[in-house]
């Protein structure tokens, strides 16, 4: 599976931006799709998951409420809204793609993502 982030950038607080996320590749055994968030010296967290149908979402506690996440209109992507955006929001944004061996499995947990695209760098000033 091969993945392509775009649309991060430079934005002042309070404002949007948008993350698309493109997979091609064996991606009809993903079983999820997610963005995750990683700054210096933290771990990779969690910002947003959608289940492959589309059925299931899951937003980490600081993307509550100001992010969203929805399957693209092209066929095997995902989009990332985000709005009122903060300063502790910049990171490096992650694309995930999780394909599960088994049934259980925990679109939260990004050591359960198979493979990863390249992060686009989301700064947000002050």
């Amino acid at each position: 599976v091969q993945l392509q982030a775009s649309g991060g950038g430079l934005v002042q607080a309070g404002g949007s931006l948008r993350l698309s996320c493109s997979a091609s590749g064996r991606i009809f055994s993903a079983n999820a799709m997610g963005w995750f968030r990683q700054s210096p010296g933290k771990d990779r967290e969690l910002v947003a998951a959608l289940t492959r149908n589309g059925v299931n979402s899951y937003y980490g506690d600081s993307a509550k409420g100001r992010f969203t996440i929805s399957r693209g209109n092209a066929e095997n992507t995902v989009s990332l809204q985000m709005n009122s955006l903060e300063p502790e929001d910049t990171a490096v944004y992650y694309c995930g793609v999780l394909r599960s061996r088994t049934v259980y499995y925990d679109p939260r947990d990004p050591r359960e993502y198979t493979d990863w695209g390249q992060g686009t760098l989301v700064t947000v000033s002050s």
